[in-house]
């Protein structure tokens, strides 16, 4: 059976020189190669899918590739398809790098400029290997890979005040009462509240991981706090100034290993844009914006999406705007703010009642929310919408409890 060889890099010249020599390379199948990471793990993904034999069994990285750096997009892929050997690329074959290649991951390093004979015995080595594990996963590796392909949706806001933080704490709380097991993540590192809407003493928080290289099944669950909900919690440290620790880099592992260990992972990344939380919009399968009805919030929407085009964080059409307190009197109306704004929209608005919330509010107690409360109805059915949850049959937009049946719907963000 011919091995399939998936190579990914930004240089032209480079990937058409390492396709050539791939080619040449006995029982060989080179797949057409993938620009930037971004592609390579939307590739794998897809293929994930529909079934693990369909994945390559090696790919190769070469060290020149974005947005998301070499070693990084390693270890992401090590993480969410352990079946799949990658080989780095790189004119750095020093010791140092070496190990930190295998670290993160990787079953091979490459020494620029490439010789076949090299090529060709790192080649044969990790496809083999990469045989060995599909052959000892068996059956079973669907549900191994299905375990590592968690969904990653963002909660940002248009600007502070417009409620993105209810709406992450409402939709994580909608994924884990479907039987998905649910991460809730506080990057607004400076101001986030999700642990005062909780109820939640907390000693730890995502600081304690920003300093980690290598994110353990272990070191990951020490750092969570488990509520009462059942969800787990990553949460904002207490010392606002520490958010400034938490780099992109260390919000890409943190991101990688939540969704290496859970189904869900709701991120709440308030209103203000830093290195932490434009990583995880960059990472993330739905990127939410919560905007609310009006000329101010509106125009910071407008305004928040064109800084992530400008910034190479995300393309308009790939972020999805999420109406708050919408009532049916209001001048702008959901349709406006999709035409003003260019980006998706949800179908689900959320409808402007505060009175709902202002006990459970004041209490630090968003979870014991009502469930005939407008508010959560709508907010849970955008979690069915979301494919987070299984919206029941007969729910509208808006409204329908959501009982507690498993999601089947994992949306994937594709870029063109």
């Amino acid at each position: 059976m011919p091995t399939r060889i998936l190579p990914a890099g930004a240089d032209p010249d480079a990937v058409r020189s390492l396709t050539t020599l791939l080619s040449q390379l006995p029982d060989a199948e080179p797949q057409p190669p993938v620009p930037d990471s971004t592609q390579l793990v939307d590739a794998l993904a897809r293929l994930a899918a529909e079934s693990v034999d369909e994945l390559p069994e090696v790919v190769v990285v070469h060290e020149r590739i974005g947005p998301v750096p070499a070693l990084e997009l390693v270890r992401e892929v090590a993480l969410r398809f352990p079946a799949v050997g990658v080989i780095l690329v790189t004119t750095d074959a020093s010791p140092g790098l070496f190990a930190a290649a295998m670290d993160s991951g990787a079953r091979g390093l490459v020494a620029l400029p490439l010789s076949y004979e090299e090529l060709a015995s790192r080649v044969q080595a990790v496809a083999q290997w990469s045989t060995g594990v599909r052959r000892h996963l068996g059956h079973g590796a669907s549900d191994v890979l299905g375990g590592v392909g968690g969904t990653v949706v963002t909660v940002s806001g248009a600007k502070g005040g417009v409620g993105a933080t209810l709406a992450a704490i409402q939709l994580a709380l909608a994924a884990q009462a479907s039987g998905r097991a649910t991460a809730l993540v506080d990057l607004d590192l400076q101001t986030g509240d999700i642990a005062s809407y909780l109820d939640v003493q907390f000693r730890r928080s995502v600081v304690d991981l920003a300093a980690i290289t290598d994110i353990s099944p272990r070191v990951l669950a020490d750092a969570v706090f488990r509520h009462d909900t059942g969800l787990a919690l990553l949460l904002a440290p207490a010392d606002g100034e520490r958010g400034e620790e938490i780099t992109d880099r260390a919000a890409r592992q943190i991101v990688s290993a939540l969704r290496s260990r859970y189904e869900v992972v709701l991120v709440d990344c308030g209103a203000q844009l830093g290195a932490a939380n434009a990583a995880a919009v960059e990472m993330a399968d739905t990127a939410l914006l919560v905007a609310t009805p009006d000329v101010v919030a509106v125009r910071a929407a407008k305004r928040t999406v064109r800084m992530w085009d400008r910034l190479q964080i995300r393309k308009a059409e790939e972020t999805t705007v999420v109406v708050n307190r919408h009532t049916r009197s209001t001048e702008i109306q959901p349709a406006l703010v999709q035409r003003i704004t260019g980006t998706a929209l949800a179908r689900t608005t959320v409808p402007a009642n505060f009175k709902e919330l202002q006990g459970v509010v004041d209490a630090g107690r968003l979870h014991e929310l009502d469930s005939r409360s407008t508010v959560k109805q709508a907010l849970w059915a955008l979690a069915g919408e979301l494919g987070l949850a299984k919206t029941p049959e007969g729910s509208h937009r808006g409204g329908g409890r959501l009982r507690g049946d498993r999601g089947s719907v994992n949306l994937r963000r594709r870029k063109e």
